[in-house]
């Protein structure tokens, strides 16, 4: 079997639909790619491209996509409720099917080396692509976020890239290139504007502070379309089968229900593997077709077949 690699590029632009296609159209141009799914969210300020195919295509896809991103988006206005450093924040490339991690090492290695060295663009590795062990983690590398990495990738020797220059992109900021095994990124919103409920729950279930192993979480408070906030539990589940969608979503309700609220609903950002959707009930999370978000069922439908895993 070929090998098949997954791409999930972060964009930040979530507001303006019409560079977020531009973005979109450029990666799925590149012959070889399959565009599995894009979502963008204007409180995060974010979207999410997921592409698949064999590297060498792949990888093309996603230096497409970084160089329109480059183009049309300024860090120095960017806002929005997500962390980041920069306009294309974060390219982990993830194995499928029988393709090992090594091969996923390999392409975002060299991926990073190659836009770096193409746009003049700071690049971090993390995850299981990282050259030091201090940087496998995200969150790490996205300490203090795009303002505080302006000034301290230059000052601090421990905040230098791994590849590029020394300082950030005139506009793109810097970017976080890595290897993963897939995660699922799930957003469970509150009854409640009151962000520092979100942020207490947060900091509960995740795993940095004694709770749930393999979930990442933060707390954040979302606008509303025609007004109104919500505040909502961020989080990313890195080993979904140690602790998945199910449990996370009984922990948060279990500690809203404690302070007089409930869960209004949730959401998936992105795609998962088809596993970890079996036992998850989407019409009750709010999300009907939470089952059609599979990874597998995604690239079955690519059109021509030439995507595949089997």
């Amino acid at each position: 079997m070929a090998s098949l690699i997954e791409c999930v590029p972060n964009f930040s632009e979530g507001r303006r639909p019409e560079v977020v296609e531009r973005i979109a159209g450029a990666i799925a141009g590149v012959a070889g790619v399959a565009v599995l799914d894009q979502s963008s969210d204007e409180s995060h300020n974010r979207s999410v491209v997921t592409l698949a195919g064999a590297p060498k295509a792949v990888a093309a896809g996603a230096e497409e996509g970084v160089r329109v991103a480059l183009e049309l988006i300024d860090m120095e206005r960017h806002r929005g409720a997500h962390p980041r450093i920069g306009a294309v924040d974060v390219v982990p490339f993830v194995p499928l099917g029988d393709t090992p991690m090594s091969e996923a090492v390999d392409v975002a290695r060299a991926f990073a080396e190659r836009i770096a060295e193409r746009f003049e663009l700071p690049v971090y590795l993390y995850g299981e692509a990282a050259l030091h062990s201090a940087r496998r983690s995200l969150a790490e590398l996205r300490r203090g976020q795009y303002e505080a990495l302006r000034a301290a990738i230059a000052e601090d020797p421990e905040r230098a890239p791994d590849f590029g220059p020394a300082r950030l992109h005139p506009t793109g900021g810097a970017v976080a290139v890595g290897a993963r095994e897939p995660l699922i990124a799930f957003n469970i919103n509150l009854q409640t504007d009151n962000v520092a409920v979100a942020a207490r729950i947060a900091r509960a279930i995740r795993e940095s502070s004694g709770g749930m192993p393999g979930v990442q979480a933060i707390g954040i408070l979302l606008g509303r379309r025609g007004g109104g906030r919500t505040a909502q539990v961020s989080t990313n589940l890195v080993d979904w089968r140690r602790t998945g969608i199910p449990a996370v979503v009984a922990e948060v309700r279990r500690r809203a229900r404690l302070v007089g609220i409930d869960i209004e609903r949730c959401e998936l950002i992105g795609l998962a593997p088809a596993a970890a959707l079996v036992e998850v009930d989407g019409e009750a999370l709010g999300i009907p077709d939470i089952h059609e978000r599979a990874i597998e069922v995604q690239l079955a439908r690519v059109p021509d077949g030439s995507v595949s895993l089997d």
